[in-house]
């Protein structure tokens, strides 16, 4: 099912031009257990619902940036170029934004 995106650069576009990357995830502690590395690159939210995730605008500008979008309708709610982390500064769990995953 084909729907539309807004790249916050280009505007809304065909979802076509995009690639997905995945839900936004929260990085493990500096010295994760085994429990804890295991689940950060495994397991998924997978929500029927309202989740947070990464996409490149590959057909276009290029720029990486997270979009709120509703998965049971592909309705996007929001989409944003998250802020630079900061190594070692302490982030909200709920707005704690990691790197783009590497294509």
């Amino acid at each position: 099912m084909s729907f539309l995106l807004e790249c916050p650069h280009c505007g809304e576009r065909d979802v076509n031009e995009f690639r997905y990357q995945g839900e936004v995830t929260r990085r493990p502690p500096a010295r994760p257990t085994l429990r804890e590395l295991t689940d950060y690159v495994y397991f998924r939210d997978n929500v029927a619902g309202v989740q947070r995730e990464w996409w490149y605008h590959r057909a276009g500008c290029g720029t990486w940036f997270v979009a709120e979008r509703d998965t049971r309708t592909n309705t996007v709610l929001r989409t944003e170029i998250p802020a630079p982390s900061r190594p070692g500064a302490s982030a909200d769990a709920e707005t704690a934004v990691a790197e783009p995953p590497a294509l």
